[in-house]
């Protein structure tokens, strides 16, 4: 599974554009870019390097990671997919707390809505989505062979908020228990920060040592 990661927008979110080597098909995680210089360096880096993007992820439905939905789904004619619990932050709600925050692109509406154990095929190369609410309702991490995608749900040595609406410090308890029975080998690709290995999580990320 080959990663690219480009650290975009107001609250540098990580954008991931993941794909299959041997078939050329990609799919993009969370393209919460705002400006055009950011738009154009990984729509670019997909055309160069793809044959065909299957679909644009997101982890949550916060504007940070969803705001550049529009813009991939118009150039690439691709689907936006999300967990069921999140999608009613597309769409209008996602132009309003856009505008809040200062950014000026929007999602429009979700075309395919995610539950918990869905396969996401792109080539040879798959993600499985792990219900992880805490952070949002809808909250997702993406599963591989050898990485996670957790978006806000787990950081290095942190983990995302639960003071937002919507937010819930129990319900991200009981995702963190779900990921601490992920074997220790796993890539950590978050929503913010750099990368990690679950495994050094488990002994160092305060959050998850309190689990025990």
């Amino acid at each position: 599974m080959q990663v690219q990661v480009s650290t975009v927008g107001l609250f540098a979110t990580n954008c991931y554009v993941v794909g299959c080597k041997e078939t050329r098909e990609a799919v993009v995680i969370d393209p919460g870019f705002d400006k055009a210089s950011e738009t154009e360096k990984v729509l670019n880096y997909i055309e160069r390097n793809y044959g065909e993007l299957k679909l644009i992820i997101n982890t949550h439905g916060h504007p940070d990671h969803t705001c550049g939905n529009g813009l991939v789904k118009n150039k690439f004619n691709v689907g936006i997919a999300i967990h069921q619990n999140d999608a009613h932050l597309l769409g209008d709600l996602s132009k309003q707390i856009g505008q809040i925050l200062g950014i000026h692109n929007f999602s429009p509406l979700p075309d395919i809505l995610l539950r918990n154990g869905d396969t996401i095929e792109f080539g040879k190369e798959s993600l499985k989505v792990i219900e992880t609410p805490g952070h949002t309702k809808g909250g997702i991490c993406l599963l591989g062979k050898e990485e996670i995608f957790t978006g806000d749900t787990l950081f290095m040595g942190s983990i995302g908020r639960t003071d937002f609406p919507e937010s819930s410090q129990e319900e991200m308890k009981k995702s963190l228990e779900k990921l601490k029975t992920l074997p220790d080998s796993l890539t950590v690709y978050p929503g913010h920060g750099p990368s990690t290995k679950l495994g050094d999580e488990k002994i160092c990320n305060p959050f998850l040592i309190e689990l025990l």
